[in-house]
């Protein structure tokens, strides 16, 4: 009955068109009243939720995209792409993907990969004879890798919904081959879609050109450098490395680059702080209604279910991935990421799934989440970026689900591709 009043709270403010933080934190009071716990508890449990030091990093790592973004790195990132691939049949598609990938390395944000990679790359792919339908719909797919290659915002949610017991260094190194085998399989598919329909052939960049270009694209691209390369030797934390990357993007937006106005600044940052104020509101919420439901013991309740029906840890994963998938295309992932690992990290760990790897797991599968209809935000802002209307987008996105639920497959099934890095940087 316990589970039912919080839980049934919950979906019911959901579906009255309550935001999902407030239903949250209204559910919690619900709860809390129902079990008779005194509604301070609750109080302290929001302001604790968010009083953690590794949090910060998540408004770092959002400035410091934000600041990359509008500064002009995605048209040099797009560039720098262009000389590595752009010259094979095909090769805008390629750049693309190539673009999304550094891009997502510096963001960690795939609504801003796709906002400032599709809106250089789909007026030049539909301009060279690119369907627009395909452009958008590559474009909304590339942009997942940034859920997975560091610095994944994503990835420090769940390690503080998880607890804070798992580290954020090991998730980022779990991201990084996850992330490049997802841009791997939507490159392979795109050589073959273009021998199929004879896209245009690129041309070679000429070798002059082609190193102003590289010198160009290099101060941008020092700053996922600057973040692993600081996390791995030691000399900083995830969260010190957000806040040097936001001095070294600022640096070179600012200075380098100089495509920015000084009088935009104060925008960007109110941008920024209203973005971080959403996140962390859904944060406090999430903690206290995580707490309510750890004194209902929810999920020892669904451990043992799941358990008692099978300890195969193949079905369970795949009855997960099933859920998950479902669940994504009907709320947000920051959201389904807090909810969720409290219930679904005790059952996992119960059938020997390593932590990091389920990080990794729920990460895909709600990354595929975020481009499927009818709530999937960053096909939303495909769908603005590409000017076309939602339904021909999901038409054209069908051959890059069935590729995204083969890489989530992978991802599942095959642990060592997110525990074969962390473990060999020792992280």
């Amino acid at each position: 009955m316990d589970a039912l009043v919080l839980l049934g709270s919950f979906m019911v403010l959901i579906l009255i068109g309550m935001p999902v933080a407030y239903s949250l934190g209204l559910a919690a009071l619900i709860g809390a009243v129902w079990i008779e716990l005194p509604l301070d508890a609750v109080m302290i449990q929001i302001a604790s939720g968010v009083n953690k030091f590794s949090l910060l990093a998540i408004p770092f790592f959002v400035l410091a995209g934000a600041i990359m973004a509008e500064g002009g790195m995605s048209r040099r990132l797009v560039a720098f792409a262009s000389v590595l691939v752009g010259f094979v049949r095909g090769g805008l598609s390629l750049v693309n993907i190539l673009a999304s990938t550094f891009f997502g390395a510096i963001s960690g944000s795939s609504v801003a990969d796709t906002a400032s990679i599709g809106s250089v790359m789909i007026p030049e792919m539909v301009k060279k004879g690119y369907p627009r339908d395909f452009s958008t719909a590559l474009t909304v797919s590339g942009s997942i890798q940034a859920t997975l290659i560091p610095p994944s915002h994503n990835a420090v949610i769940y390690s503080m919904a998880a607890g804070g017991s798992i580290s954020v260094a090991a998730l980022f190194m779990a991201g990084v081959l996850p992330g490049l085998l997802l841009g791997l399989t939507l490159a392979i598919y795109c050589l073959y879609i273009a021998r199929k329909r004879n896209f245009p052939k690129g041309h070679a960049i000429p070798l002059k050109q082609a190193l102003r270009i590289c010198a160009d694209a290099l101060w941008g691209l020092m700053t996922m450098v600057i973040i692993l390369g600081g996390i791995l030797s030691g000399v900083f934390t995830a969260t010190e490395s957000a806040s040097i990357a936001v001095l070294w993007a600022f640096f070179v937006t600012m200075f380098i680059y100089r495509d920015y106005k000084w009088n935009d600044l104060p925008k960007l940052l109110h941008r920024t702080v209203k973005t971080v104020s959403i996140v962390m509101i859904l944060i406090g919420f999430a903690a206290a209604f995580g707490y309510i439901m750890t004194l209902m013991q929810i999920p020892l309740k669904v451990t043992a279910l799941l358990t008692s029906m099978t300890d195969n840890r193949y079905l369970i994963l795949l009855a997960i991935n099933f859920m998950l998938l479902v669940l994504g295309t009907l709320m947000d992932m920051a959201a389904l990421i807090l909810i969720l690992t409290p219930i679904l990290l005790p059952v996992v760990m119960a059938v020997g799934v390593d932590p990091v790897h389920f990080g990794m797991i729920m990460i895909v599968n709600l990354g595929i989440g975020l481009i499927t209809p009818p709530v999937g935000t960053v096909l939303f802002v495909g769908s603005a970026v590409g000017k076309l209307p939602i339904e021909k987008v999901v038409r054209a996105l069908m051959p890059f689900f069935a590729l995204l639920v083969v890489v989530l497959g992978i991802v599942t099934y095959v642990p060592a591709l997110s525990l074969w890095l962390p473990r060999l940087v020792g992280v």
